[in-house]
């Protein structure tokens, strides 16, 4: 496996709005390549749609950020190139009806498609296949999974891994890619204390090569440099109005009805309604806040 240069990641003002309102904003940061890069808060803040902004697969729409060079929102093509995802709830999730040796090859075998040069993919099968189990055990090496103390060492299942054991398999297939920059959400979802410890000693390791890790957890680790999320404000609830005392109905006058009556401006369509009624409501919102609609779904599609 390569040892990248990691992506600088800066930001300024960077903040991202949907129908529903902020999800994230006012986030800045200048963190140097080889980071090890905290989002913290408490879940429901903004945090996965800030790692998902910072990898390019959300776009922002205020501020704006650099990752690697690139700017974003401009080059979200390039700053996917460069930084893998871990595991992301509805978007980049293991396949718990595979084995971990087949999870494994499969990354490889991505890897080979979508990121590798058109020359590797010309090389005869016996020196590809080699190639990718060197990758494949490197990756390994580097995320602390010995696949012999797993139960049935390979061809245990995705689903019967220990938490912390996904973490180090989804930590060696995003590595298989070498990227600049590797992203995991909810580190330190499920995890003890001691877990949590061994998690971020991972991480740090993984920093220590170059590559730059942004994680997302609910508390950081005193070394890391930390990214905050604020939970969402609630809606100020609007006073009850106080009840008006009842008053008599008063007795419509009928206007007279005469011919060649002046125009009131109001005019009714087909169906006998005012226009006004007809009509449709102004849409208010731009197409920068649509984006965060549904972007965990075009996530999963980049």
């Amino acid at each position: 496996m390569d040892s990248p240069h990691g992506a600088a990641v800066k930001a300024e003002d960077f903040g991202l709005k949907g129908p529903r309102g902020w999800a994230f904003q006012g986030i800045g940061i200048d963190a140097a390549p080889g980071s090890l890069i905290a989002v913290e808060g408490p879940s429901g803040s903004g945090r996965t749609c800030l790692l998902l902004a910072l990898t390019g697969r959300m776009k922002p729409t205020r501020g704006h950020a650099e990752v690697g060079g690139h700017r974003l929102p401009k080059r979200m093509t390039a700053v996917r190139r460069i930084a893998a995802l871990g595991p992301v709830s509805g978007v980049n999730e293991l396949d718990q009806a595979l084995t971990v040796a087949e999870q494994l090859r499969e990354g490889a075998l991505l890897q080979r498609h979508y990121g590798a040069p058109v020359r590797a993919m010309l090389r005869p099968r016996a020196e590809r296949r080699a190639a990718a189990e060197t990758r494949i055990a490197s990756a390994l090496e580097a995320a602390g999974l010995d696949l012999a103390t797993l139960p049935k060492g390979g061809r245990t299942s995705v689903r019967d891994l220990e938490r912390l054991e996904s973490v180090r398999l989804s930590v060696a297939i995003a590595l298989l890619g070498s990227p600049g920059l590797l992203a995991l959400d909810d580190l330190d979802l499920k995890l003890s204390d001691t877990e949590r410890a061994e998690a971020w000693d991972l991480l740090r390791s993984v920093a220590a090569r170059g590559i730059t890790v942004l994680a997302v957890c609910s508390e950081a680790p005193a070394d890391a440099v930390v990214l905050r999320t604020s939970p969402k404000e609630p809606t100020a609830p609007t006073a009850p109005t106080a009840p008006t005392a009842p008053t008599a109905p008063e007795v419509p006058e009928v206007p007279a009805v005469t011919e060649g009556a002046a125009d009131t401006g109001s005019s009714t369509g087909d169906d006998g309604k005012n226009d006004t009624e007809n009509a449709p409501a102004n849409d208010t919102e731009n197409d920068d806040t649509k984006g965060a609609d549904d972007a965990l779904a075009e996530a999963g599609r980049a």
